[in-house]
């Protein structure tokens, strides 16, 4: 399957589609400018300069491209300190180093946004035996409250669970995820905060960002939040960067988190950068913009799906706080074949097949496609989920919208091959 494939009646569906689309494509070009001068002005002010691309080796002491990042991150985001680095192997590990800045044993973290994210439940200890080295295996409890009917926050049973004994910290997981929720807007995150700290101003709120930089103009740490944590191949990366992640807010916690990226007594004082700087400072240059293209072919996908009769979220003229579109498609057979299509639209491994397998840290085989640049890139066009009931994929991302709309037309065209 190949970009000719696309049947004549998918390019009639993606006409009226796009005519729906005119209004909220308009108000994400705005968010962009807006983003993007934010963005500019960061550089400018802290003198970004061709001297910050050089990298370091070894232990990479005095790399001034890392520090000059860490400081832009800071700016950006609201934070005090920022620790923006490629030894993070993923978002869930930026997070889980986040998490142990939080707490000591016998202290717990509550959740306020139900069961996190698949990949982070074992870093937590949720399983029946938790996993050596978990926050569990540490003595680090856990303690959750489940969204409220609508989806929102129940701030009601926030009060009352931060009010419990040794409660340390809130977590709040601002995107879906694979759920069928809806992601939590910046105003929802401030309420939340305001609540919490309404209880104990020294409980400290953490907000589990991926997948949300750049689709609002405001960040978790202008309305509240002591901290945050993301994935560089996600929003921030602006598809350039080949690794990593951060954390940032304040100073305190930031360091704490150092200290468990790398060791006691180092923290962030080391990490070489190996000549990856400048592909981190373009990609946070280029990521308001590329975050818009995500978040048009997202609402593209929407209309599409409307068009198909498909139940997806959000609507064409939804609130978006994250890039990623959720679609029941109601059957394994239907999804293995939307995913083929974006697969194959990608501009990498077009040709491989999707296929379902038990990836790690989830409960039920995972069928993913993603033809990337830079491996497992959710801010390049993608499509995932579990499989099962009943069939949800999840689909984020896409460097540019034209390419974009592409894969979702390849999507669509292949699900109509098999009626």
């Amino acid at each position: 399957m190949n970009i000719n494939d696309i049947k004549p009646r998918v390019y009639e569906m993606a006409q009226r589609a796009e005519e729906r689309c005119r209004k909220a494509f308009g108000e994400i070009d705005r968010r962009a400018q807006l983003n993007t001068a934010k963005v500019m002005k960061a550089f400018q002010e802290n003198r970004v300069s061709d001297s910050c691309f050089a990298g370091t080796t070894g232990y990479g002491y005095d790399d001034l491209g890392r520090e000059t990042l860490d400081r832009l991150y800071a700016q950006i985001f609201g934070a005090e300190a920022a620790l923006v680095r490629l030894g993070f192997v993923n978002g869930t590990h930026a997070l889980t180093a986040a998490l142990f800045a939080l707490a000591s044993p016998g202290q717990t973290i509550l959740s306020v946004t139900g069961l996190p994210y698949d990949t982070l439940r074992g870093a937590i200890g949720l399983g029946e035996e938790p996993a050596f080295g978990s926050l569990k295996f540490y003595g680090i409890h856990y303690a959750q409250v489940d969204l409220g009917p609508d989806g929102g926050p129940d701030l009601k049973a926030i009060r009352q669970a931060a009010a419990g004994e040794k409660i340390a910290a809130v977590l709040i997981q601002r995107s879906r995820g694979y759920g069928d929720r809806k992601a939590l807007t910046v105003e929802e995150i401030g309420e939340i905060c305001r609540t919490v700290k309404s209880v104990d101003p020294k409980i400290w709120v953490m907000v589990d960002n991926c997948y949300g930089e750049f689709t609002g103009l405001r960040e978790p740490l202008e309305v509240g939040a002591d901290l945050i944590a993301g994935s560089l191949i996600k929003n921030p990366g602006g598809g350039l960067a080949p690794a990593g992640g951060y954390v940032a807010g304040k100073k305190e916690l930031v360091e704490r988190a150092a200290m468990r990226l790398t060791t006691p007594g180092i923290g962030g004082e080391c990490g070489a950068t190996l000549g990856q700087n400048r592909l981190l400072f373009q990609g946070l240059f280029m990521a308001p913009h590329v975050t818009a293209q995500a978040l048009k072919t997202a609402v593209f996908c929407a209309a599409m799906m409307e068009e198909l009769g498909l139940e997806s979220s959000p609507g064409v003229d939804e609130e978006r706080s994250d890039i990623i579109q959720m679609v029941k498609l109601r059957s394994p057979e239907r999804m293995k074949r939307f995913c083929l299509g974006i697969q194959a639209g990608a501009p990498v491994d077009a040709y491989v097949t999707p296929e379902p397998w038990q990836m790690p840290g989830y409960d039920c085989p995972v069928i993913m496609a993603a033809g990337a640049f830079v491996q497992g890139s959710s801010i390049e066009l993608s499509a995932d989920g579990p499989m099962r009931e009943p069939y949800t994929v999840y689909m984020q991302g896409g460097l540019t919208y034209e390419a974009g709309k592409l894969g979702v037309m390849m999507a669509v065209s292949a699900m109509l091959d098999e009626g």
